[in-house]
């Protein structure tokens, strides 16, 4: 029996849609989406069902963008992209565990959404100029310079070096250490001196408004987390596909942590606090190429 085509690419479109949207709940109703205009497609028209079907869920996902821009306007403090349990292979995958990194979408986030959608599909997915244009509304010409637009904005904000999840794991963990002992000193080494914090919270945890930013400031902020949140559970799942850290068990405490690491110091850190989008690491999220 032949698989059908929107079963078979499910896990690619819904990565699409993730990472043009930065949000689970919204690409899940982006891929219902694609799938009810899928089943009233004549099959026997469609050549390529796999480019067919990234243009309609990029024409969905762009749609969903327009449709949140005044909710993410609205919203309390700062707004990050959900965070999602990923398994090993994601991780594996360098260009694609780079390109759902929080630290990456967030970036992401700074384009207007042809310039994410443009971007997304040629870069991760390969897809070719003249297929992009079709799913945009755009010539290949005109798509080939918003490509080189968007490029150089995200080559101006990205992080800029690349570590083993091995030496990830070996920071994080020094940061833990510090963290769980009020460790101060442990502190200060472990990040880097212009280190930014940025907590998402939508006004439902405990959380700061603006990002924190300083060795400094972040440490003594981070010092006391021992004495506030005794009895807290700690583990350090992959999160869109990086090492991170999750905090259970603490009511408001809450939180789970990704990590930027450059020359073996913590430069960012992403706080998501909102329980709304907390819902997603318990079962690792398929994300495909």
């Amino acid at each position: 029996m032949i698989e059908d085509p929107f079963a078979a690419h499910r896990s690619l479109l819904f990565t699409v849609a993730y990472e043009m949207l930065g949000s689970a709940a919204d690409a899940d109703d982006v891929v219902q989406e694609t799938w009810l205009r899928w089943a009233e497609v004549d099959r026997a028209a469609v050549r390529d069902p796999r480019a067919y079907l990234v243009r309609i869920v990029t024409r969905q996902a762009l749609n969903r963008l327009r449709t949140v821009a005044r909710r993410r306007e609205e919203y309390v403090g700062e707004w990050l992209p959900e965070p999602l349990l990923t398994s090993p292979d994601v991780a594996d995958d360098v260009e694609l565990a780079e390109s759902v990194s929080i630290a990456m979408l967030t970036v992401l986030e700074t384009l207007s959404p042809t310039e994410r959608a443009v971007l997304v599909l040629h870069e991760v997915f390969d897809v070719p100029y003249d297929e992009i244009g079709e799913a945009v509304g755009k010539s290949a010409a005109a798509v080939r310079q918003v490509a080189h637009r968007a490029r150089e904005h995200v080559a101006a904000r990205r992080p800029r070096t690349a570590v083993s999840r091995a030496e990830q794991q070996r920071v994080v963990d020094r940061f833990l250490a510090a963290v769980t002992s009020g460790d101060l000193e442990g502190l200060l080494d472990v990040l880097a001196p212009d280190v930014v914090v940025v907590a998402d919270s939508g006004g439902l945890a405990p959380a700061a408004l603006r990002p924190v930013t300083g060795r400094l400031r972040v440490a003594r902020a981070l010092a006391r987390f021992a004495e506030l949140a005794p009895g807290v559970t700690i583990t350090t799942p992959l999160v869109n596909g990086t090492v991170a850290a999750r905090i259970d068990g603490g009511g408001p405490f809450d939180t789970a942590i990704t990590f930027v690491v450059e020359d073996g110091r913590i430069s960012r850190m992403y706080a998501t606090r909102n329980p709304h989008k907390l819902r997603r690491l318990d079962e690792p999220v398929a994300l495909r190429r």
